[in-house]
């Protein structure tokens, strides 16, 4: 049984002073399974965002819903970590308050907190930063701050919204090979939105493709790669069929929404 089902959703937002309302989501049907790797990809404005918003439950559908191990999903909850391109630390929190947040928000003892945010650190490589604010870190270290932190509440699923997309190409890529790692050793199923197609084929268990808005599901290609990922894998002929596959995928849409 699949844990997590979108079943015929939409979106339609209003329109600006009376004008035409903007459809944003045809109806999407997707199941997704234990332990999947779901990177959702398509063109600007094909409405990725607002599906894995949907999903969080931080945005309602205008038709259908979410169900998550048969319950319908309603609002935001613990059982979704949220991770956004924009860096949603707690700017008032160091490193490891950070992490602690959602742990303290549960009622958790300050020494389990403590001993799990710990854990998290020296996962993500932010030992000696603990105490460190948000302010006297890079880009790249205030999103590893951010995925532990969405780790450390042990959700049922992990929802990243291009995570890495106002990174540098190699600190991207570092990010890419360092929650592959975690994926290969925890399984969570993960629902991953981005727009570029070698981050999505490089994550991926299935590569779900939407069109131009209104966005719908073009495609859903499942990635035969092998695990654990290096990342000379990109310049592999495997790799680079999946690429030449998706890119005509994603050019005939983004032409379309011209």
């Amino acid at each position: 049984m699949s844990k997590l089902r979108i079943e015929g959703v939409a979106r339609e937002f209003p329109g600006v002073r009376g004008g035409r309302p903007t459809r944003a989501l045809e109806p999407i049907d997707l199941a997704v399974a234990d332990n999947d790797f779901i990177t959702i990809l398509g063109p600007s404005g094909c409405g990725k965002s607002t599906l894995l918003r949907i999903v969080a439950g931080l945005d309602s559908p205008s038709a259908g819903g979410v169900l998550l191990d048969g319950q319908p999903v309603v609002g935001p909850g613990p059982d979704r970590g949220m991770v956004f391109q924009s860096y949603t630390l707690f700017p008032w929190l160091t490193v490891e308050r950070n992490i602690r947040f959602g742990l303290r928000e549960k009622g958790m003892s300050e020494a389990r907190q403590r001993e799990i945010a710990a854990a998290y650190i020296a996962r993500v490589g932010l030992e000696g930063f603990e105490n460190h604010f948000p302010k006297m870190l890079s880009g790249g270290m205030q999103q590893r701050t951010a995925i532990a932190r969405a780790l450390a509440n042990d959700p049922k699923i992990l929802l990243l919204d291009e995570p890495f997309g106002a990174l540098d190409n190699q600190t991207r890529g570092l990010m890419q090979e360092l929650l592959l790692g975690i994926w290969e050793s925890d399984r969570k199923t993960v629902l991953f939105v981005t727009h570029d197609i070698e981050e999505a084929i490089f994550m991926a268990s299935r590569v779900v493709v939407m069109s131009a808005r209104p966005g719908r599901i073009k495609a859903d290609v499942a990635i035969d790669l092998p695990h654990p990922r290096p990342y000379t894998l990109k310049t592999s002929p495997e790799f680079s069929a999946y690429k030449a596959r998706l890119t005509e995928e994603i050019r005939s849409e983004v032409l379309k929404a011209r």
